[in-house]
């Protein structure tokens, strides 16, 4: 038993370790000859044409640019024309205060000011160092979005946050079905498909779409893993599912640490599919990632429950759900049953891990951040079951995101999602889809 436990925290230790901040992980940085760096005081103008927020912002060449001081005199300091990047970059003799013009005669046809068209804004300079300057081109006024288009963006959130949170679900539920074990560490396993991506796309160069088959692959090895290393030994010396649900929340602190340790505390984002344009689809608006980020999960959850329904394995998965004892008596390999629950469960919680990299950005507690949820849904749709943990997910996925809606404050919107945890455990413990006696 020692030498199993010291095996799987050499594994874990080892796995993490790829995560040592280094210059593998280190974001991608613009070498000089792209952003030279300018030494002394300077005022720096940067234009981009955000074209009403279709597409990529357009650098702006071309364009007349003055630097004056605020003065009587009003001395001028220095004209330039912007680069083929829009920029253009001013030095001044120090502190001060300062007025920059945009001689609007040089911008190039149909390439307007936003707004009220200011061709003038003025600086105060407290440091000696690089200051920047921005004028508005291409930019949309925002205006309050009616009742109706904050339900069906509210919906359209809602939906895609329930299948990603259905997807984790899934995993725990499953779980939870052939073992009986509530483990507080499986928000750690999104978090592992999210650093899993990054290391896959920032570290090693992979496209973001290689990166997530990766991850996903990584996600399946490393639960195989720590089934075998940890949980398995844990149930052949007859460890009572309280012990072992106070063992995941250990393991959940060392997870949680060592991805701090070795990730950082800071947030950091893919190299693609950052920021995307949203496309009219009727009166749904979705980004391209969105679009797949529905279609990859519908598809992968529907796979599954075919699988758990029609294949032999999805047979024997049910069988030592309803009564283990009975299933090793009829001569099924229950521990080898319980190894395929893990690797299938970690795929689908790293493949949750890896569509929330690709949606939001990646960070050491994004997975801890969703665990809240994962349980509501999983508890809401019936611990142990299969549609239930979907149904569910999306209820709470929904409520989660139409709630500001209806005037829940947004730094709190997931509130709800414990509310209806307490109240499903006080009414209905076992769940929409529960059996009764499935809990206890």
């Amino acid at each position: 038993m020692r030498l199993r436990l010291a095996a799987l925290l050499a594994t874990v230790v080892g796995v993490f370790m790829l995560l040592t901040p280094g210059a593998a992980l280190a974001e991608t940085t613009p070498t000089p000859a792209d952003n030279p760096i300018i030494k002394g005081a300077n005022i720096t103008v940067t234009l981009l044409d955000l074209n009403g927020g279709k597409g990529e912002p357009k650098p702006v060449p071309g364009v007349s640019l003055t630097v004056r001081q605020d003065s009587k005199t009003g001395t001028e300091l220095g004209t330039q024309t912007t680069d083929s990047k829009g920029r253009v970059s001013i030095a001044i003799p120090g502190n001060g205060r300062f007025v920059v013009n945009l001689d609007p005669k040089t911008l190039p046809s149909g390439v307007k000011l936003s707004g009220k068209g200011e061709t003038t804004k003025t600086v105060q300079v407290k440091l000696a160092s690089s200051n920047f300057v921005q004028f508005q081109i291409g930019a949309v006024v925002v205006k309050d979005a009616s009742f109706g288009s904050q339900v069906v963006d509210g919906t359209r959130d809602g939906l895609k946050r329930g299948l990603i949170i259905a997807l984790a679900a899934l995993g725990l539920s499953l779980i939870f079905g052939t073992t009986g074990l509530t483990n507080f560490a499986h928000g750690e396993l999104i978090t592992f498909g999210g650093i899993a991506t990054y290391i896959f796309n920032r570290g090693m160069g992979f496209p973001v779409i290689i990166a997530g088959i990766l991850a996903v692959v990584a996600s399946a090895a490393f639960g195989y893993a720590q089934d075998r290393g940890l949980w398995r030994p844990l149930r052949n010396r007859g460890t009572g599912l309280i012990a072992m649900m106070i063992v995941s929340i250990g393991l959940a602190l060392l997870m949680r640490s060592l991805f701090q340790y070795g990730f950082g505390g800071s947030t950091r984002t893919l190299t693609e599919y950052v920021t995307q344009p949203r496309n009219s689809y009727g009166p749904v608006d979705l980004s391209h990632k969105e679009v797949a980020i529905f279609a990859i999960s519908i598809i992968t959850i529907g796979v599954a429950c075919v699988a758990l329904m029609r294949t032999r394995l999805g047979k024997a998965m049910r069988a030592v759900s309803d009564n283990p004892a009975l299933s090793a008596s009829s001569g099924m390999r229950v521990d080898g049953v319980i190894s395929s629950v893990w690797i299938l469960g970690t795929a689908l919680t790293g493949l949750a891990g890896v569509l929330l990299a690709v949606q939001d950005q990646v960070n050491f507690q994004m997975g801890f951040n969703q665990l809240l949820l994962v349980f509501a849904g999983v508890t809401l749709g019936g611990l142990g079951t299969i549609w239930g943990a979907l149904i569910g997910s999306l209820i709470i996925g929904l409520m989660v995101e139409l709630g500001p809606v209806f005037g829940v404050p947004a730094s709190i919107k997931e509130v709800g999602a414990l509310v209806v945890l307490i109240l499903i455990l006080l009414i209905r413990p076992q769940g929409i889809l529960g059996k009764a006696q499935r809990i206890g």
